[in-house]
């Protein structure tokens, strides 16, 4: 048995036909080939397959293809635009605020939620929305940059988070 789903991703419209059970991240990986968003644990402990649904930041391990029908799902490649990195993406290529990458996509896509909502947040608010995703190799500190920088290029730029 399988059920239809309409969901628009990074603005292109996908109709589907997929099975009740099936997650989001696997839907997003096997079936459309938008493998940025990994799977890290398949119990929303790490982050590492968080993606914006409506806008709001949900972790795809835990998020079934069928919730998400009707809905708009933004993954970490719709961030880029007509081939220009988004600041979050160059603010991590800037500060480095990746390691091995392996969470990054999550934590961008935790980071684009927050500056939606708090275009010029604190460090202790950066910190408290990244609670949710792990990192084992950088310690946070230069994450926690590239959200920064990230921010200030946003405000400096006039643009909006997505």
């Amino acid at each position: 048995m399988s059920v239809k789903i309409s969901v628009s991703i990074n603005g292109k419209k996908y109709t589907s036909e997929v099975e009740p059970r099936q997650l989001l991240v696997y839907h997003l990986r096997e079936a459309l080939g938008l493998t940025g968003s990994h799977v890290g644990c398949d119990t929303s402990s790490c982050g590492a397959c968080t993606v914006l649904v409506d806008g709001q930041a949900v972790k795809s391990c835990t998020t079934l293809a069928a919730q998400v029908d009707g809905c708009s799902v933004t993954t970490v490649e719709g961030l880029a635009k007509n081939g220009s990195l988004h600041p979050l993406q160059e603010g991590f290529k800037e500060e480095h605020g990746l390691q091995c990458g392996f969470c990054t996509p999550g934590m961008i896509m935790a980071a684009a939620d927050l500056l939606q909502n708090n275009p010029d947040p604190s460090e202790t608010e950066i910190r408290h929305a990244l609670e949710g995703n792990f990192c084992r190799c950088t310690g946070y500190h230069n994450i926690v940059r590239s959200i920064q920088w990230a921010a200030k290029k946003l405000k400096e730029t006039n643009a909006a988070v997505l």
